[in-house]
């Protein structure tokens, strides 16, 4: 999927005063994948995603400009619950997610961007519904992500860069938790059969706030996403023939 939405970026190390915030556009690219798999007699499933994003906002008086570029892969296991209601399944588990990026700030000279890295276990859940409209089969879709443990990295307030090839330095990776991050993914797709594709449309909210070394940043997001959907099955083995009643569809 691709999608283009709006981007909200404050970060302190760049701005010191936290009352700035730069707002602008982001564009992304966004892969998923999903399959049942063996766990707990074929009732989990793994998905993966991929989430590359490039922003550029400006300051309220347009005096400076902020560039933002993150990337992102979450590896996550969920339990499902495929007869809750009629069309409805509910999935839960928890995923792993690993993120690195920057925030380049235009304006500074001294230190001009501050990067990003995150580690994170979060909680997972998901709720699909296969539904008709008239005669057309639909596929809606939310899902939402919270980290609640993890490692990220920050220098402190006012240091540079350069201070990491020092000897001793530390203190730049730390644990992290609701105490000192807040992350929020939440995502809705509707799948539309058309001819011989299935084309999704989707909204992506993405909330990153961290409070740590003295330092307040926050990556906010709304996209609004579009793409293709393919469903295959990869065959052979004696598995396959043996075990036909296994290969189930990992989301409709």
């Amino acid at each position: 999927m691709i999608g283009i939405g709006g981007y909200n970026l404050r970060d302190t190390y760049l701005s010191p005063s936290t009352d700035i915030n730069y707002t602008g556009w982001v564009a992304r690219v966004l892969n998923e994948r999903m399959k049942v798999v063996s766990l707990a007699d074929y009732k989990v499933s793994r998905q993966q995603l991929i989430n590359i994003e490039f922003g550029t906002t400006t300051n309220g008086a347009e005096t400076a400009t902020e560039y933002a570029g993150f990337a992102d892969y979450i590896l996550g296991y969920h339990y499902r619950f495929t007869q809750v209601l009629p069309g409805l399944k509910i999935l839960t588990g928890a995923s792993a997610h690993l993120m690195g990026g920057f925030i380049y700030n235009t304006r500074n000279s001294n230190n001009p961007a501050s990067g990003k890295a995150d580690l994170d276990l979060n909680l997972s859940a998901m709720a699909i519904y296969n539904f008709k409209l008239k005669q057309l089969p639909l596929t809606l879709r939310y899902q939402a992500e919270i980290p609640f443990v993890g490692m990220l990295f920050s220098m402190h307030k006012g240091e540079p860069y350069y201070y990491l090839t020092q000897e001793g330095y530390d203190g730049v990776v730390s644990f992290s938790s609701l105490h000192n991050k807040f992350a929020m993914r939440n995502y809705i797709t509707l799948d539309v059969p058309v001819s011989t594709f299935t084309i999704r449309v989707g909204y992506l909210n993405s909330i990153y706030r961290t409070d740590i070394n003295k330092i307040k940043t926050h990556v906010i997001s709304n996209s609004f996403m579009i793409g293709l959907v393919k469903e295959f099955i990869s065959f052979g083995g004696k598995r396959m023939k043996k075990h036909t009643d296994l290969y189930q569809s990992a989301y409709y």
